[in-house]
Parts: structure tokens; sequence; C-alpha cells
């Protein structure tokens, strides 16, 4: 199983910033923590399915899990 960290923060003009710091460019920004962490996954989804989609099938990628690392803000 792979298992990727979202990290959120709190910027201070009170926007949220959420990224999944195992793959790169996977960076959001929301109103909210939930909103910044949904639109996060859905953002590496994307990412990881472009992978399999133009790579070889990645035995890793057939079992995923977020987990969230400690919210700042």
């Amino acid at each position: 199983m792979t298992t990727y960290t979202i990290e959120c923060e709190q910027e201070p003009d009170g926007r949220w910033l959420a990224e999944v710091l195992e793959i790169p460019g996977v960076l959001v920004y929301g109103r909210t923590p939930e909103e910044v962490v949904t639109k996060a996954q859905a953002q590496a989804l994307r990412a990881i399915a472009n992978r399999i989609e133009h790579c070889p099938l990645d035995s890793d990628l057939l079992s995923i899990n977020f987990v969230r690392a400690d919210v700042r803000g």
C-alpha cells in the first residue's frame, strides 16, 4: 500500500494551502482545511492516474492511502 501525506496550513490572508508531500506539484488552495484536503486528494489521484496511463503499472499504486499531517494555522 502506498501512503501519501497531505500537509495543510493556513496562510496569513486566511486561505488554506495543502500539498501532497510525495507528489511534486500537488498543491492546492481553498477556504477550509476540509476543502483543501479534498482538492489535494483529487489532484493527487489525477496525477497517479496519469502515471498509470503513461508508465508501466507499478504494483504500489494498486492500493492507495491518504493521511493528514498536522494542520498548522
